[in-house]
């Protein structure tokens, strides 16, 4: 492996690093109000920036091992919803990362909105079905799954939408992580 790999192997570890903490600290603070916690899903912003930023292997693990660890450190989320949103979160790291891999508008702001909300769909998707099939068989709903992913997540939906990709942007261009577009 040569130094440069190296720095960016290194690199990558350090941002997922610094995700997976957000993925402790966001909900932990937001949770201090339970209605606030949930309806702002604090920890999909950390996990959907690692994808971006890492890419979709560290995107997914950060997803993974984010609910998981919270779990266990600070009981946020509570160890019966834990598994749903390991595999969930796990499905917006994976696709943000692949989504921004494959998505070329031309355009760096168009790219991660379009791999945002792609994710976003996805992640709610694998989410609904895991629960329909696994986690809460026979008892999950459409119109759970609707209210539980659209309806009290909207102003969770709308900071992701609003923070995620502008984070992303202000990263290229302080040079912390590369161009998408270099002049």
């Amino acid at each position: 492996m040569n130094q440069t790999n190296f720095k960016s192997l290194l690199r990558h570890m350090v941002y997922a690093a610094v995700c997976l903490a957000l993925c402790m600290v966001l909900p932990f603070l937001t949770g201090q109000i339970p209605q606030i916690g949930s309806a702002l899903s604090p920890m999909h912003i950390p996990v959907l920036l690692c994808g971006m930023v890492c890419g979709a292997p560290y995107g997914a693990v950060c997803g993974l091992l984010g609910p998981m660890l919270s779990s266990v450190l600070t009981g946020m989320p509570t160890a019966a919803l834990m598994p749903a949103m390991m595999v969930e979160c796990a499905a917006y790291g994976l696709t943000t990362g692949l989504m921004l891999r494959l998505v070329r508008t031309g355009k760096t702001y168009a790219d991660l909105y379009l791999s945002l909300v792609a994710a976003m769909l996805v992640g709610r998707l694998v989410s609904g079905v895991t629960k329909a099939l696994f986690f809460m068989a026979g008892q999950y709903t459409m119109q759970a799954w609707i209210a539980a992913s659209f309806v009290t997540a909207l102003p969770g939906i709308v900071l992701q939408l609003a923070v995620v990709p502008s984070i992303v942007y202000y990263l290229m261009r302080a040079g912390l992580i590369p161009q998408r577009y270099p002049r």
